[in-house]
């Protein structure tokens, strides 16, 4: 797996990332067929008082590509809530491949059965 960090107007810290790779383990424990991800994180300063911490993140899978992004005005609480949101579409996408399979091995078992009914009967 090929894992890239950046930072745009942000200078990305060892604190950082640590805490980035720490949180991307628990994508690989729920989908280890991760081939490639890459991170991005950026601040936006609209007006001195008012910054707005940028995370997305951009994970390329077998035969599919997610996306996630999310804003806050803490970059910890923008990557926990990127997370969050990975999270939920790799269990999506998990659940979907799972269900794929599941569905193509029963369909020839029911055909082939009732293919074998009709011609007994």
């Amino acid at each position: 797996m090929n894992l890239t960090i950046s930072g745009h107007h942000l200078e990305l810290t060892p604190a950082i990332r640590e805490y980035v790779q720490s949180k991307l383990a628990r994508i690989k424990r729920h989908f280890d067929n991760v081939i490639d991800i890459s991170v991005i994180l950026s601040v936006d300063k609209l007006t001195e008082k008012e910054k707005r911490q940028k995370a997305e993140i951009n994970v390329h899978i077998k035969g599919k590509d997610l996306h996630a992004e999310s804003i806050a005005h803490d970059l910890y609480a923008a990557i926990d809530a990127l997370i969050d949101k990975l999270d939920r579409q790799v269990i999506k996408h998990k659940d979907r491949l799972q269900d794929h399979y599941s569905m193509a091995k029963r369909l020839p078992e029911d055909t082939v059965s009732g293919a074998v009914a009709s011609a007994s009967a």
